[in-house]
């Protein structure tokens, strides 16, 4: 796993172990990054369920301005602390230890974008979709991963689906906020 572009451009990361880990692969990393490549520099990022912190720190060093890391897991937790560390990001990050879905119901941050990428199959991605409008900027996007078979709804809050993409078993939806 690396960093594809930018200060932090080829620099790789560390990841979790274990069956349960499912980092998101350099294709699917390179589609979602073409989709929004015009849109990273200056903006306010959040990755939730944030595992390795690998899609917010491909967006800071594109240069975004901000990203806040939430991960449940003080394992991955220490994996996103050493990534940014590594990549010297680590200035314009906050990482929080805390649940996904607490996370959103506490904080009254404003995003610009969001990664959200939650373990497949546990109903987290749709109660963080539930949530996520509330903390998205008025033209903001939110981009889910989830497994192909999984439709979700075209519209959700004040967020609506902009596109959707398919790479083998994985699916990338994006949604957009008017």
């Amino acid at each position: 796993m690396r960093v594809i572009t930018g200060s932090a451009r080829g620099m790789t990361l560390r990841t979790l172990e274990g069956d349960n880990v499912r980092p998101t692969t350099d294709k699917v990393k390179e589609a979602v990054f073409s989709a929004i490549q015009f849109e990273i520099e200056g903006r306010r990022i959040l990755d939730l369920f944030a595992g390795s912190g690998q899609l917010g720190i491909e967006a800071l060093s594109r240069g975004a301005k901000s990203a806040v890391f939430v991960d449940a897991d003080k394992n991955a937790v220490k994996i996103v602390k050493e990534n940014l560390a590594k990549t010297k990001l680590d200035s314009l990050a906050t990482v929080a230890q805390t649940d996904s879905i607490a996370f959103l119901t506490m904080t009254d941050k404003i995003f610009d974008i969001a990664f959200v990428d939650p373990p497949y199959e546990t109903g987290l991605l749709q109660k963080a979709m539930s949530k996520i409008d509330e903390h998205i900027a008025e033209g903001g996007v939110v981009i889910c991963e989830h497994p192909f078979k999984e439709e979700l709804e075209d519209e959700i809050g004040g967020l609506k689906k902009y596109r959707e993409y398919k790479y083998s078993k994985t699916a990338v939806t994006v949604y957009r906020k008017d």
